[in-house]
């Protein structure tokens, strides 16, 4: 049995593994970048050793160096977490070179899977049903275009090597096509260094369902049931649920066990899902769910199958990495109730979802469900990661009672002063047709305003927060049997607002600020002061950077004459491409931005003058 452990990730798997380790007796030890330094999973582990700078290409993403800690810290076996090196079958093999055990899949099973079109054809091999499209060798763009043409749109490009919704773009038209697949190759050789792309149909009502499976050295592989995780934001996951709504018995034997033929024909050891496609126009049918792509590693969402299953999939990780057999076969594990896992992320939905940063002064989950996370209050959330800083997972005796309860938790929530999607997520668990569960993929995609949080509080929390801030005493003017009610202005998040009150609630002396939290959102409710109000926008025609990040493309130069809405800078910040557009027509007066820049948040990158009429 293994002794000790290095978990090569950071933030929440790697608190997440730690977990479990300490509870089986298994000595941790933890990596950290120079951003991570004070972070919760280096003080959760019992060792942990420095190896490198911030950004994850000079540490996270060298092997070499995580491999070296292990050594230095006598660590045995070594835990890739899901993300940076975890799919990598290189890493895997190096680490197994070294002497040391790797708890994953063989690199040889990595490989088969790692690439989207060679996994397709591997899978047409063992007869699990594949969506039809373009897996070949030659990428030249007029042969992917004809390729799209052959096989009607709207279609599908996505990174053979490409995962987490990243190096994939719908096009709906031939016009598109030619930008779609740039911008997709850009960010694939970015994310993955790998640019080949494969083309699929773009399915009608499509629903996101996969598989847990699991395998042992020993030759067993079973499935843990289904997952849907059709509820996603451009091709990311937002809320996913176990079991799949609307599954029944025979359709789930079918995906099931097309599940488990395709991790016996990789010869799979460990944890893995098999993702598909479904098309939903008809319900969940099998003759219409087709694979996708083999995720070699343990998924983000696995807790909604642990909370089902009863099972502790990292502890059966540890178990089978160690050569010992699956705990359970296939006809001990069963379904128990229904779960649910919101995946709370650093952006503010009013900008776009743009990242947030900063430091987490205020951090609030509420109560009543379980929560995953690599933060806690008083924790910088950096611009070198991923933005998720939490996962809260409810289970209950059914679907109802999970969405309740995870809908109650984030509602309940209060972070500040990082913005956070907790009230977009509230708004999309209340949406009538995920309550009903009226799922497809594009679902937050058609109905993005009706889910976007509310702009300010109601107006009684107004009034309450205003009443707050107001030294308590009798209203100039005040008449007996006269309500007594104030108008006053206030700075709501820096902007001036106008707010009713009763200033007789208001305490003996006022408040500098007050916090007000409702539906997952907050808001901090200042005193009106002169020299407040909001801060600029670009409204006056100041593109500036809205974190930090690094310029990958400058689409216009100085002089250039641009119309509302034109890109003009591509920023990459927090593993996401983010496009700074004209606010208006105009001419491009200064340029600031170079391709291959570096630069901080507030950085003024361009400015346009406006067209005189």
């Amino acid at each position: 049995m293994i002794q000790s452990l290095l978990i090569a990730n950071r933030g929440e798997i790697a608190c997440r593994i730690i977990r479990t380790a300490r509870a089986m007796g298994i000595r941790t030890v933890a990596v950290y970048s120079d951003a991570d330094a004070d972070a919760l999973h280096v003080r959760d582990a019992d060792e942990a050793v420095h190896i490198g700078p911030s950004p994850a290409r000079e540490s996270y993403l060298v092997g070499d160096r995580i491999i070296t800690a292990a050594r230095q810290s006598g660590a045995q076996a070594i835990h890739p977490g899901y993300g940076f090196l975890s799919e990598n079958a290189a890493f895997a093999q190096a680490v197994i070179d070294a002497g040391l055990i790797w708890v994953g899949p063989n690199p040889s099973s990595i490989t088969a899977m790692g690439l989207k079109d060679a996994a397709k054809q591997l899978m047409q091999d063992a007869g699990v049903p594949t969506t039809p499209g373009y897996l070949g060798a030659d990428q030249s763009p007029a042969r992917l275009a004809a390729e799209a043409d052959a096989i009607g749109y709207p279609v599908l490009i996505k990174a053979v090597a490409g995962g987490g919704g990243k190096g994939m773009r719908k096009v709906d038209a031939p016009a598109d096509f030619a930008d779609a697949l740039a911008s997709c190759q850009r960010e694939a050789a970015s994310s993955f260094g790998n640019d080949h792309v494969l083309l699929e149909k773009w399915v009608t009502n499509p629903r996101h369902i996969e598989v847990q499976v699991f395998g042992d050295s020993h030759g067993n592989v079973v499935h843990l049931f289904e997952r849907d995780c059709s509820l996603q934001r451009r091709h990311q996951k937002v809320i996913e649920e176990a079991p799949a709504p609307g599954m029944d018995a025979a359709t789930r034997e079918a995906i099931c066990s097309a599940a488990v033929r395709a991790a016996q024909a990789v010869d799979y050891v460990g944890a893995g899902t098999i993702e598909f496609i479904a098309d939903g126009s008809e319900g969940l049918r099998a003759d219409r769910i087709w694979f996708m792509e083999m995720n070699t590693r343990l998924q983000v969402e696995h807790p909604v199958t642990e909370e089902i299953t009863g099972v502790d999939l990292v502890e059966w990780q540890l178990l089978v990495a160690s050569g010992e057999p699956l705990p359970k076969q296939q006809d001990a594990l069963a379904i128990n109730g229904w779960a649910m896992e919101a995946r709370l992320y650093a952006e503010d939905p009013a900008k776009g979802f743009l990242p947030s940063i900063g430091r987490l002064d205020t951090f609030d989950l509420g109560a009543g469900c379980r929560i995953d996370t690599g933060v806690e209050q008083g924790a910088d959330i950096s611009p070198f990661y991923d933005p998720m800083i939490a996962k809260m997972i409810a289970h209950g005796p059914t679907r109802e009672g999970a969405r309740a309860t995870l809908a109650a938790a984030l509602d309940d929530s209060a972070i500040w002063p990082v913005r956070t999607n907790a009230g977009f997520l509230v708004k999309a668990l209340e949406h009538p047709d995920f309550v009903a569960a009226r799922l497809d993929t594009g679902l937050i995609g058609r109905e993005g305003d009706a889910l976007m949080p509310a702009h300010h509080p109601d107006a009684e929390a107004l009034a309450d927060a205003a009443a707050a801030l107001t030294p308590g005493g009798v209203l100039a003017g005040f008449r007996l049997n006269a309500p007594v009610r104030a108008q006053a202005p206030f700075l709501l998040d820096g902007e001036a607002v106008t707010v009713a009150f009763d200033p007789r609630e208001g305490d003996a002396r006022a408040l500098d600020d007050v916090l007000i939290a409702q539906g997952g959102q907050v808001w901090q409710m200042q005193p009106w002061r002169v020299d407040g109000g909001a801060s600029a926008t670009a409204s006056d025609g100041a593109i500036l950077s809205p974190m930090p990040g690094r310029i990958i493309a400058v689409s216009v130069a100085a002089g250039d004459a641009v119309v509302k809405g034109q890109k003009l800078v591509t920023l990459e910040a927090m593993k996401m491409e983010h496009s700074l557009t004209a606010p208006f027509d105009g001419t491009v007066a200064e340029l600031n931005a170079a391709e291959g820049g570096q630069v901080s948040e507030g950085t003024l990158l361009v400015k346009i003058e406006k067209v005189e009429s």
